[in-house]
């Protein structure tokens, strides 16, 4: 195969995909000696590569993603430092490689194995060690949904399995809060087997960050959607860092935006109508300065004293969908978070749950009651009194939407 040789087309699958090479697009790869111009000039002819394999005779020693390469090259002086390098500057050194005969059981399980990066970047398959190809990280999970709808028995086993997969995503950030806050507590319920609300957290020397979302739909397809949701967040961090919310949620609004088909469609018509709800917040540890960035997401915060809640309310627009603008610039509000203070956020699977005599929203001044009489309790006791108010007023009324609750206490 030749390095230089650009001429796209994806292969028709076949109705049974039973090993990675039946999901190998057999698209060319550059070679190492070749300079990140050479890079640049491939990435903007062909706008749909998401990555490039990088190429040593026919063996591939790694992969380049493309916004992580536009990005590095976007920054001052970066062109005239790079342009003529080797395209290994910038190159992941350690990707995903699996052999075409590979099962797709098996690099299913490979995949979730290597994390969120398999999924937003994809694979590289080979044949008897040679490059052949790469395969894409959600057309595999499609396929393997699709796989398992064929019998209602296994479609049900591969949504158990993917719960299992959905939680093991979110251990980490559960572990990062336990270990950051001594008195907080996170409320995590789909409606469904698996869910579209995620969580991310994440400790720095510095503070913490912290993100709620609410993805469009539950189920299996809310679930897709915090794949790309939540990839797209981990990428933006790598790159932009913690401190900055606002701008941390224009990447994701970015990123969903590209991947969902919303910009540049082929004929102008959008793929998908889907994007999320989010609530991004960074703790500065020596101010103890709260930054909130929300996107039709609120935060609200009961200082020690106050009779009443201090709501930062979130802005009217959201992340991805096709109606958001995709350059858009969320504001960051700022509290000051005295010690002792409370923090809640809430997904609209509280507010929005209809219950009660007269099938009505819960609403917020329910939650906001249950907050304010349990406010000196630790924040587990305030969350499990909420979620018991909210099953009252259910009672045998179906549930509405994912939940997600988060409440913590930011001590001294």
């Amino acid at each position: 195969m030749q390095a230089e040789h650009f001429t796209f087309s994806r292969p028709k699958l076949p109705r049974d995909h039973r090993c990675a090479g039946d999901l190998c697009n057999e698209v060319p790869g550059i070679e190492s000696d070749s300079s990140n111009h050479r890079v640049m000039e491939i990435f903007s002819a062909h706008r749909e590569r998401a990555c490039l394999a990088v190429l040593e005779g026919d063996r591939p020693i790694g992969l380049i993603n493309r916004n992580i390469f536009l990005s590095q090259m976007s920054k001052p002086f970066h062109r005239e430092l790079y342009d003529k390098k080797s395209c290994i500057a910038f190159m992941d050194k350690e990707p995903l490689i699996v052999d075409a005969q590979m099962s797709i059981e098996e690099l299913t399980f490979k995949t979730v194995e290597f994390g969120e990066k398999a999924l937003a970047d994809g694979f590289i398959v080979t044949r008897n060690g040679r490059f052949a190809g790469l395969g894409n990280g959600l057309e595999l999970m499609a396929v393997v949904a699709a796989m398992q709808a064929e019998k209602n028995r296994q479609m049900m086993q591969s949504i158990e399995y993917a719960s299992v997969i959905q939680r093991a995503m979110l251990r980490a950030s559960r572990e990062a809060l336990t270990s950051t806050l001594s008195d907080a507590s996170l409320l995590w319920e789909p409606r469904d087997v698996v869910g579209g609300d995620f969580y991310h957290f994440s400790a720095y020397p510095e503070g913490w960050f912290g993100a709620i979302a609410d993805c469009t739909g539950h189920g299996v397809p809310g679930a897709f959607m915090t794949l790309i949701a939540s990839s797209s967040l981990t990428q933006a961090l790598s790159q932009i860092g913690p401190q900055d919310p606002a701008r941390l949620l224009s990447a994701v609004n970015r990123s969903v935006k590209e991947q969902l088909g919303q910009v540049d469609g082929g004929d102008g018509t959008p793929e998908s109508d889907d994007g999320l709800d989010a609530a991004f917040f960074w703790f500065d540890n020596a101010t103890r300065t709260l930054s909130y960035v929300g996107a039709h997401m609120a935060l609200h915060v009961l200082h020690p004293d106050a009779q009443q809640l201090e709501t930062l309310p979130g802005q009217r627009m959201g992340v991805g969908y096709v109606g958001s603008d995709f350059d858009y610039q969320w504001s960051v509000s700022t509290v000051q978070m005295q010690p002792g203070s409370l923090m809640f956020v809430a997904t609209d699977g509280l507010i929005d749950q209809i219950g009660g005599p007269k099938r009505i929203a819960f609403g917020k001044r329910k939650a906001f009651d249950a907050l304010l009489e349990h406010r000196h309790q630790p924040s587990t006791a305030i969350c499990e009194a909420m979620r018991q108010a909210l099953a009252v007023w259910q009672a045998e009324q179906s549930r509405r939407d994912d939940l997600t609750l988060f409440c913590a206490r930011l001590q001294e």
